[in-house]
């Protein structure tokens, strides 16, 4: 029941959260300098993208009067108060996902959000599960043969893929692998998600295409946690394995496989779990300097494309969401904690 409670808590403080962090974020955008009204009267005294109409109609080439500043913040809302613009941000337009993008005209911030949210959920769900799928394995076999060559020289790689940016790292796979290079192998595509005639595929024709073109993405994507997942599995594994009740197991006769599989393992497992909430965050997750590697038209781009061009319905729409699925998230990793050990006391 303490466990219910506790879930229960965390879940409704969701709520208040989630408002204080949109309200700051809200409350951050409306001073930053060089915003929609701003822009819109830049674009009216420089004559251009339908300036011209605009300035004529002020009697002076370039001329912005004093009405049509105020109709220009009329027609952003910025001639409401402060409270009033979050509470029609937060209720009518549903966090901003139905407000209409300031830099692509007829799509609202949902419609964009759509778009690009299939490439970065292949993406990043890819990248999470195979970072999982080879860093825990690896970090096991790391700990049972610690101090030896095994340990030592994959640490070196480990460290040395940690040291790489990932960006460089694209760059020298896309030479590597791509035929950027003369003289160099070349059969992985450099950019893109899909190949221009992916609509006229077969079904399989399209899975090896996409698996073709997420290879080289998704090594830069997990290259960043690769190193630090890796050493947490083998350090968690080694302080369960000097632990008192293991040298117990031993005593009574337990055999090595029966210490690492019934008892150490799952232990050691526990600080492993605080990632597992971030399952649902990668679904807006994105590398923006990886996207522009490889051209990926992901959350990333899209999310810096809207702090770039001050498109603050799609920003907050996209920091909205991902505060939605953070928020959650850190109650899943806790649910996680409870599954993996149950002598967790939540209070």
């Amino acid at each position: 029941m303490d466990r219910l409670d506790y879930f229960i808590r965390r879940i409704l403080l969701i709520i208040p959260t989630f408002i204080g962090i949109t309200f700051l974020c809200f409350t951050i955008i409306q001073f930053v300098p060089g915003g929609p009204v701003e822009q819109a009267i830049m674009r009216m005294r420089g004559g251009g993208e339908g300036g011209e109409t605009v300035s004529a109609n002020a009697g002076e080439a370039g001329n912005v009067s004093e009405t049509q500043r105020e109709y220009i913040r009329k027609h952003y809302g910025f001639d409401q108060p402060f409270p009033k613009r979050y509470w029609k941000w937060l209720i009518t337009d549903r966090i901003g996902l139905k407000m209409e993008s300031y830099k692509f005209p007829n799509k609202t911030a949902w419609q964009l959000i759509s778009e690009r949210f299939p490439v970065s959920l292949i993406f990043g769900l890819t990248g999470f599960i195979v970072t999982y799928l080879v860093c825990i394995p690896l970090g096991v076999l790391k700990a049972l043969k610690h101090g030896k060559p095994f340990d030592l020289a994959s640490s070196v790689i480990v460290f040395i893929g940690y040291a790489v940016p990932a960006f460089a790292l694209g760059m020298i796979l896309k030479m590597a692998f791509c035929g950027t290079v003369d003289g160099l192998w070349d059969f992985l595509p450099s950019t893109g998600f899909h190949s221009s005639d992916f609509d006229s595929m077969s079904f399989l024709q399209k899975v090896k295409d996409l698996f073709l073109h997420m290879i080289l993405p998704i090594i830069c994507y997990m290259v960043g946690s690769f190193a630090v997942l890796t050493l947490l599995m083998k350090n968690s594994l080694l302080e369960q394995i000097n632990s008192d009740y293991v040298r117990t197991v031993y005593a009574k006769g337990g055999s090595t496989s029966r210490v690492l599989w019934g008892h150490v393992l799952r232990n050691a497992m526990i600080p492993i779990a605080t990632g597992f909430g971030g399952v649902l965050t990668i679904m807006f997750a994105g590398s923006v300097i990886i996207e522009r590697v490889f051209e990926i038209p992901g959350m990333g781009s899209l999310s810096m494309e809207a702090i770039v061009g001050r498109d603050y319905p799609v920003f907050m729409g996209t920091v909205a969401l991902t505060s939605i699925l953070g928020l959650l998230g850190n109650v899943l990793s806790d649910f996680c904690y409870v599954v993996i050990d149950p002598r967790i006391s939540l209070k």
